[in-house]
């Protein structure tokens, strides 16, 4: 064999091993190397699912989690509700209630009104040509809500009318006024007495003078 046959064998020997190498790079590399577009990728499920899902990257497998129990997780205590909102929400109504009660109570049917004491004064107390008189009975009662009726009469021989006055509930007090004029010359000790007739009887009188020469 000559030289020259010797390189032609060399030469299709390494044909055929490039043959060879083309073969498994066509072959083996696109069968396990080249990935296809992302969307034929499918996604790993996840080895366990305990209340959550859970997925798990690779080197895990199921049967290493098969008797592991994931720990399930609490929601936080609710907060105690601080005692002072309960005295608050608890105190509105017992104030309400108390109020009730009381307003009740006032209300309460009590002794009728009734006049403790009766004082009239009369101003000025010694009148002049043309002047009048101004008279006020002031009544003390014991603060029972009523009607009181009065009258007037006056030493010239004339009296009012039957006259009334209403008391609300807690007023201790009643004043009844009087206007008496006088004209002309003359002289006058004028007498004003004023009359309760109800609820509780009482009288009570105010001189005074008219002078006018």
């Amino acid at each position: 064999m000559t030289a020259r046959d010797r390189d032609q064998g060399r030469d299709q020997g390494q044909g055929r091993d490039q043959e060879r190498d083309d073969d498994y790079s066509a072959t083996v590399l696109a069968s396990h190397w080249i990935q296809g577009p992302a969307s034929e990728i499918q996604p790993t499920p996840p080895d366990r699912v305990d209340g959550t899902v859970l997925r798990f990257g690779p080197g895990v497998t199921a049967a290493a989690l098969a008797h592991r129990t994931l720990p399930v997780v609490q929601p936080p205590p609710a907060p105690r509700r601080p005692r002072l909102r309960r005295l608050r929400r608890h105190t509105l109504p017992a104030l309400v209630v108390l109020c009730v009660l009381a307003f009740l109570a006032w209300q309460r049917p009590g002794p009728p009104l009734a006049v403790d004491a009766v004082t009239v004064t009369a101003r000025p107390t010694a009148l002049e040509c043309d002047g009048t008189a101004h008279v006020v009975g002031v009544l003390a009662t014991n603060g029972r809500g009523g009607t009181l009726t009065y009258r007037w009469v006056r030493s010239d021989g004339t009296a009012s009318g039957v006259l009334t006055e209403v008391l609300g509930r807690g007023q201790d007090r009643a004043r009844l006024h009087l206007r008496w004029t006088f004209e002309g010359a003359g002289h006058h000790a004028a007498r004003a007495e004023l009359r309760v007739l109800a609820p509780t009887p009482r009288t009570a009188t105010a001189r005074f003078t008219y002078d006018c020469p």
